[in-house]
């Protein structure tokens, strides 16, 4: 077991925050992984994967798990659909493409999300009129206490809005290990209707799309809105798209007729918390190395050497100014690590 010390967590997180972790494993298989829970001398554990939806405050003392168990393939197949199995550590949006050179539908508006997969049940990850529980089987997670492989349907999961079992009752409990999905090998069903799907499509003279192109219209509009975080550290959408009662939204909506919202079927509505942010003025507005992406006032972003505190004290600002001006709370989607 190679456990490292004192290693820097910057190359781990897509903020690109330069704190430490005490101690520090990289696990890339099952086995390891069983042996490294069972390690009395490391009682305390943080599980890291893409480090794509969290925010780092401080250096980490427990032991950190990076989770890059690698593999994918196909455990189920009909002639209409395909189950496929991909392991924790692999690439989501490399995870998509390879569906695609396959022919599967179903992934393909959650292109260019970034992570791993063994995350995306713990966040329902979602974009386009797409989430993760649309296409979801199943996920193994390995029981902390017990080392147990332990199987979660999608029923288990509770899979709500940003939100799973995996962040509530059974949060610190289970690292997941792989994720199955059920996908389409014909009759797709393609969703173009969300966000600028439809005029991407338009302005590549695409007339019939297909599951590649509507894949390649969510990537462009994702790289024209949203900062590579190889470039600008950033952690994509950082707040959730609030949700509200009837009697909340139409008391906004008197004040506020030109908002763009979403009714939702249960008779809440969704409020975009990109366009509440830019109407408080934080919109391209940097302090110090901590910014509000210029394009996106959903992102935050680090300029360079912005601590995780920096960051958090600006969410704060923008949530505080969010809820004076509109009476609205927006709450983080990324994790905040104090």
């Amino acid at each position: 077991m190679n456990i490292q010390k004192n290693i820097s967590l910057k190359p781990y997180n897509t903020f690109g925050i330069d704190v430490k972790a005490h101690s520090f494993v990289e696990i890339t298989g099952l086995l390891q992984l069983q042996k490294i829970l069972q390690l009395s001398s490391y009682p305390e554990r943080f599980v890291l994967s893409g480090g794509s939806n969290m925010l780092l405050t401080k250096d980490v003392e427990a032991l950190v798990l990076y989770i890059n168990v690698k593999g994918k393939s196909i455990v189920q197949e009909t002639e209409d659909t395909v189950v496929i199995k991909a392991m924790a550590g692999e690439n989501w949006h490399q995870l998509v493409l390879w569906s695609l050179e396959q022919g599967f539908g179903g992934l393909e508006n959650l292109s260019l999300i970034p992570g791993n997969t063994g995350t995306a049940p713990i966040q329902n990850i979602g974009a386009y009129g797409i989430e993760l529980k649309d296409v979801f089987v199943s996920c193994e997670a390995m029981d902390i206490a017990t080392q147990e492989l332990v199987e979660f349907s999608k029923e288990d999961c509770r899979f709500g809005y940003r939100d799973s079992i995996f962040k509530t009752a059974k949060k610190g409990k289970y690292i997941i290990t792989s994720v199955s999905l059920q996908l389409t090998k014909r009759n797709h069903k393609l969703l173009t209707f969300y966000g600028a799907i439809e005029d991407e499509l338009k302005s590549k003279g695409v007339v019939h799309p297909t599951i590649n192109s509507i894949s390649e219209a969510v990537i462009a509009i994702r790289r024209h809105k949203l900062p590579d975080p190889s470039e600008l550290g950033n952690s994509g959408s950082f707040f959730k798209n609030p949700v509200v009662s009837k009697k909340t939204f139409d008391t906004f909506f008197k004040k506020n007729p030109n908002a763009p919202y979403y009714s939702l079927e249960d008779g809440t509505y969704k409020i975009p918390a990109g366009w509440l942010i830019e109407q408080c003025g934080f919109k391209g507005k940097r302090f110090g190395d901590a910014g509000v992406h210029e394009k996106q006032a959903l992102v935050l972003v680090n300029y360079g050497n912005a601590s995780g505190a920096e960051i958090l004290a600006l969410a704060h600002q923008i949530q505080e100014a969010v809820q004076k001006q509109f009476k609205i709370k927006i709450t983080p989607e990324v994790n905040i690590i104090r």
